[in-house]
C-alpha cells in the first residue's frame, strides 16, 4: 500500500504556493458574492457566468460558456411552462491524459434579490454572506488547486473536465445532461466543491431527491350562495398535505417535506385551483420507489374526490449515492491525504444531495465536499471559516498530485463501482 500520508516535493510546493495565496481566495470569493444569483435571477447568473469564465481561463484549458437545456416547471396557474436559464461554465484540459477527472460545482444560490446580499466579517475567521460557502468559496479552491497543481510537472499526467451550473440548487434540470456527458467521457474521479462542514466532516452516503408539484382543479362557486356547488381544490389538497406529511417514520430514511400550497381564491369563492409542492428524500433506490407509489396513492385518492381533477408533475431526479467499494476507497484515500497536512478527516452520511449524485448515478466515484468549511447555509446567517481555503485548496491540489503520479490510483478505485 502507497503511503498517501505523507508529502512529496511537489506537494509541499502546492502547498507553499496556496498558503500564500489565502487572502487573494477570501478576496475573489467576496467579489463573487456580491453578485446576487439566487437560481431563478437571471441576469445575476448572466452577470457572473463571462467572470467565472475568465477566471477560470487562467488555467492550461480551454473554457466556454454554453446554454443549459430548456426545462419544465409549474407556473402559479398550474400551468406547465418551458423555463431557460444562465450559462454552463465548461472547462477542458488535457483529454489525452492517462488520468482524467470531473470536477463540478454550481453559482446560483438559494437567495433571491433583496433577501439577503451583505456580507460582514464575524471575527474569529468568520465571514457571513450569500454564497460564500455554498458554494463560491469552493470555486474559488477548485481554481486555486488546480493552478498551483498546473505549476508542477505533473500536469500532463491528467486531464479534467469542469462543469460549473447555474442550476444546482433547484435541481440541475438545465445541467444534468452535461454533467452525465461529462462524467460518461472517460472520468475516473469526481470532485465537487460543495462545503464541508464546520467541523471539517465531508459527506459520506447522500440520499435520492425528489421534488414534486401536485396540480388539483376542483369547481368555483359562489362561496354564499352556492357553496354546496362547488367542490374545492384546497379542501383536496388539505387532505394530500396531511397525507403526504403522514409518511414520515414509515418507512427508514425516508422524509418527506410538503413547501407550499400555492393557488386558492377569496373567501367568498370555492377555491378551484390548488398546487402542493413538496420534496422527498429516499436513501435507495427502493425506499425510493416505494415513496413514488405512496404519492400516486395519496394523488390517485385525492382525485377520487367529486369534482376534483389534475396532475402529478416531477419525481426523484437525483438518485441515491450509497457506499460502495468505489467510494469508500475514494473516502480512505482523501483520509490519507488530508493526514499529511495534519486533517483529520471525517465522512458523515447525510440527507443532503448536490451534483456528486449525478456523478455517482454515472458510473463515476466522487468525493462532494472538497470545498470550504462553512455552516448555517441555504439561511441569512451563512458563514464561511476564512481559514479553510488554503487549507481545502491544498487538500485538492494534493488529491491531483496523487492521482497524477499513481499514488492514488483512480482508474482502480473507479473498477470497484460494480462491488
Amino acid at each position: 500500500m502507497i503511503d498517501l500520508s505523507t508529502l512529496s516535493q511537489d506537494d509541499e510546493a502546492a502547498q507553499e504556493r496556496l498558503n500564500a495565496r489565502a487572502s487573494e481566495m477570501i478576496a475573489q470569493t467576496r467579489s463573487w458574492a456580491s453578485i446576487n444569483t439566487g437560481s431563478w435571477n437571471i441576469d445575476g447568473l448572466r452577470k457572473l457566468a463571462p467572470m467565472l469564465a475568465d477566471a477560470f481561463s487562467e488555467l492550461d484549458a480551454d473554457v466556454r460558456l454554453e446554454p443549459g437545456d430548456p426545462f419544465e416547471s409549474v407556473n402559479d396557474s398550474g400551468e406547465t411552462e418551458t423555463t431557460e436559464t444562465s450559462s454552463i461554465v465548461r472547462v477542458t484540459a488535457r483529454p489525452d491524459a492517462p488520468v482524467q477527472v470531473i470536477m463540478s460545482g454550481h453559482y446560483d444560490t438559494v437567495f433571491p434579490p433583496g433577501t439577503f446580499e451583505t456580507i460582514q466579517d464575524l471575527g474569529n475567521d468568520r465571514l457571513n454572506g450569500p454564497g460564500l460557502a455554498d458554494m463560491k468559496g469552493g470555486l474559488c479552491v477548485m481554481r486555486e488547486a488546480l493552478l498551483a497543481f498546473e505549476a508542477g510537472p505533473l500536469k500532463d499526467r491528467l486531464g479534467y473536465q469542469i462543469v460549473i451550473t447555474p442550476d444546482e440548487e433547484i435541481g440541475n434540470f438545465a445541467s444534468a445532461r452535461v454533467l452525465t456527458e461529462a462524467a460518461r467521457s472517460g472520468a475516473h474521479i469526481g470532485m465537487t466543491y460543495e462545503p464541508c462542514m464546520d467541523t471539517g466532516a465531508m459527506s459520506g452516503g447522500r440520499k435520492g431527491s425528489a421534488v414534486f408539484d401536485i396540480v388539483l382543479h376542483g369547481r368555483a362557486a359562489h362561496a354564499g350562495r352556492a357553496k354546496d356547488e362547488g367542490r374545492s381544490a384546497l379542501e383536496a389538497a388539505a387532505e394530500l398535505v396531511m397525507g403526504l406529511e403522514g409518511l414520515n417514520g414509515q418507512r427508514e430514511g425516508v422524509t418527506v417535506n410538503v413547501g407550499s400550497i400555492d393557488g386558492g381564491s377569496p373567501v367568498n369563492i370555492v377555491p378551484d385551483l390548488a398546487i402542493v409542492r413538496f420534496g422527498a428524500r429516499a436513501p435507495d433506490a427502493d425506499a425510493a420507489a416505494w415513496a413514488t407509489a405512496e404519492v400516486q396513492r395519496l394523488f390517485a385518492r385525492a382525485t377520487s374526490r367529486d369534482g376534483i381533477h389534475g396532475h402529478i408533475h416531477g419525481g426523484f431526479y437525483r438518485p441515491p449515492k450509497p457506499r460502495n467499494s468505489a467510494q469508500q476507497a475514494l473516502f480512505d484515500a482523501v483520509r490519507a491525504t488530508g493526514q499529511a497536512i495534519g486533517l483529520d478527516l471525517d465522512f458523515e452520511d447525510t440527507g443532503g444531495v448536490c451534483e456528486g449524485n449525478n456523478i455517482f448515478a454515472a458510473g463515476v466515484p466522487n468525493v462532494d465536499t472538497l470545498g470550504v468549511m462553512g455552516g448555517r447555509i441555504h439561511s441569512n446567517e451563512e458563514y464561511v471559516l476564512t481559514n479553510s481555503f488554503s487549507e481545502r485548496a491544498t487538500l485538492s491540489a494534493l488529491l491531483l498530485n496523487r492521482l497524477a503520479d499513481g499514488r492514488l490510483d483512480g482508474a482502480g478505485i473507479k473498477a470497484l463501482m460494480d462491488r
